[in-house]
């Protein structure tokens, strides 16, 4: 006998073919009766998503808390901004594509990379069709923000006029925890 049952619970999973997961609830009363309905104690969806799922802005929040790190979490879905000269991708300028970090979307062309000098990466510009841009009136001020169009993380704020030698003077400040590099094969 289990311990579930010696205390009148029950521990039941089921399938959900319209969100295509697996949850598990806690039932108290292990052997319903017609007269009496079991309570759902807890329900809890099994966060990591089936093989081949495609990763996007339906995908629940817990999903992203067991497929992100930490950090990455922070900064792509609580929008976050990781501090200023810490990433790992400030500085690199290889050639190759830069992805979102969370659903792997193509984001960036290496061409589209530029040293700002601001202590994160820069970019002039994005792949068609990648991001979605947001008015942000946080920390009192109006900026630009800018997100994954597939998945909705947060990737930084775009910056007008500020005069860098770009084809349309503008400063994409991108998270380096917010997107992967992709070098290209050769």
């Amino acid at each position: 006998p289990s311990p579930w049952r010696e205390a009148g619970l029950e521990v039941c999973s089921f399938q959900s073919s319209m969100l295509a997961r697996t949850f598990t609830a806690v039932r108290l009363g292990a052997r319903p009766s017609a007269a009496s309905r079991s309570v759902v104690v807890s329900v809890r969806a099994m966060a990591a998503p089936a093989p081949g799922e495609k990763l996007d802005k339906r995908t629940p929040e817990d999903a992203w808390k067991t497929i992100l790190s930490a950090e990455e979490y922070r900064v792509l879905r609580q929008k976050g901004t990781e501090p200023g000269g810490s990433g790992k991708l400030n500085k690199v300028y290889d050639e190759g594509t830069y992805v979102c970090a969370a659903c792997k979307t193509p984001l960036y062309g290496s061409e589209h990379k530029f040293n700002s000098g601001c202590g994160w990466p820069a970019f002039w510009g994005e792949l068609p069709d990648t991001i979605e841009r947001h008015t942000d009136v946080t920390h009192g001020m109006k900026r630009v923000e800018i997100t994954c169009k597939n998945c909705g993380g947060h990737l930084g704020h775009v910056f007008e006029g500020e005069g860098f030698p770009n084809p349309i003077d503008e400063r994409h400040c991108v998270n380096s925890v917010s997107i992967k590099f992709i070098p290209k094969k050769v």
